[in-house]
């Protein structure tokens, strides 16, 4: 097991103080922190003590490290990146592709010669990427399209003649009707159209009227950061969601949605697939969003953790990984997996003992546990685990 030295993503929509305080960290910050990664992915992977990075280790030894049957499902490559998520701003409506859409789409701009740093690149890989996000403070977040009947209502409610043409295309064909008229939009249409909207939504929420009051005043919200972007419309449609402390959404291929504010962990599968469909400034690429989103209706259930020996796992419908809460006592547990995981220090002192020796991780730090041998770990502290969901759970230490 090696201890992981971890990059900060320093995005405009971060926190300047929980990642900065995780790591022990003057706060707050000159800038933004808006994401830690922990992992092998090849735009940031983590470093060993020895200065290699975790994706050269793990490709030079693969089944060593990752196991025969990680190995065997997802090839060389560590198939799940941890991250510290801490927005203080909305990031952008988005949405992530299945397998089949990934590998069609990256090999129709390989066979193009799309460069990778192309900002209108679509597809940087071959992988999809679900993600699950367990809030560790209050998160809002946009989170698929809530019922088409709600989101009639809540158009209609504003009662803007600007408006008309979307909740027509929505009631005669859907969302996979209302959403492209939207995006679709000229720039004055737009700007009219949103302008319309935050201002009408505003008065809503200033007359204190309950109903949508959430959902109205992030729209307004919004309209002042994005003026024009059709996203404003679009969150009207969407779920609004609140996590609690604890509490985990998990997010499929399709799925549109945008983090609001909020910190949490954040395990995804291993790839940088991301279309935005609004409330950003980079490219979108409307085709290519169409073709990817699932305009499934309905209310995103809240994930709530299996209480299992020694942590509350949060299972998902993916192989590529599964996220654990572990509050460790003094007393030591061990963890038998078949697949490598990394372990975060959140709180307290861990103590990681395996053949190899122990490793000391204080809050903030991190470490990579390749697959097959038993890791032993006591606190008081408190871990999330990341791994594959071949991986077994924690067990008490037989004595």
């Amino acid at each position: 097991m090696w201890q992981l030295t971890s990059t900060v993503r320093h995005y405009p929509w971060g926190s300047r103080t929980v990642i900065p305080d995780l790591l022990g960290q003057p706060s707050p910050a000159e800038q933004p922190h808006a994401e830690l990664w922990m992992g092998a992915h090849p735009d940031a992977p983590s470093l060993l003590p020895d200065g290699r990075g975790l994706d050269a280790a793990i490709g030079a030894a693969p089944d060593e490290l990752l196991g025969p049957a990680v190995r065997q499902r997802f090839g060389t490559r560590l198939p799940f990146l941890m991250k510290v998520l801490a927005a203080d701003t909305p990031l952008s409506l988005q949405a992530h592709p299945t397998t089949a859409q990934a590998e069609a789409g990256f090999a129709a701009e390989e066979a193009a010669g799309v460069p990778h740093d192309d900002p209108t690149r679509t597809f940087k890989d071959p992988f999809h990427k679900p993600e699950i996000l367990l809030a560790i403070t209050p998160v809002e977040a946009l989170c698929g399209f809530r019922p088409v009947e709600e989101s009639l209502h809540c158009l209609a409610k504003l009662q803007l003649p600007e408006l008309k043409p979307t909740i027509a295309a929505l009631a005669r064909g859907g969302l996979r009707a209302a959403i492209p008229q939207l995006i679709a939009l000229s720039a004055k249409r737009r700007d009219s159209l949103v302008h319309a909207v935050a201002t009408r939504a505003a008065s809503f929420v200033a007359a204190h009227d309950p109903e949508f009051i959430n959902t109205y005043r992030w729209a307004a919200s919004l309209a002042d950061t994005y003026p024009g972007d059709p996203g404003v419309v679009i969150s009207l449609m969407c779920n609004h969601l609140t996590l609690a402390p604890g509490e985990a959404v998990f997010l499929p291929a399709g799925n549109l949605h945008a983090y609001l504010c909020g910190a949490g962990i954040e395990v995804m599968a291993s790839s940088d697939n991301v279309l935005r469909g609004g409330l950003t400034v980079k490219h979108v690429d409307l085709a290519a969003l169409i073709e990817v989103l699932d305009f499934t209706d309905g209310k995103v259930p809240v994930l709530h953790p299996v209480l299992g020996p020694g942590g509350l796992r949060y299972q998902v419908p993916v192989e590529d990984f599964e996220l654990t809460r572990c509050q460790l006592g003094t007393d030591p547990g061990v963890l038998t997996t078949v697949g490598p995981q990394v372990l975060l220090c959140a709180e307290g002192t861990a103590v990681l003992g395996s053949a190899d020796g122990e490793l000391t991780l204080a809050q903030g730090q991190s470490a990579f546990v390749p697959a097959g041998a038993p890791l032993s770990a006591r606190g008081p502290a408190l871990l999330y685990r990341a791994t594959t969901a071949l991986a077994g759970p924690w067990a008490p230490r037989d004595r």
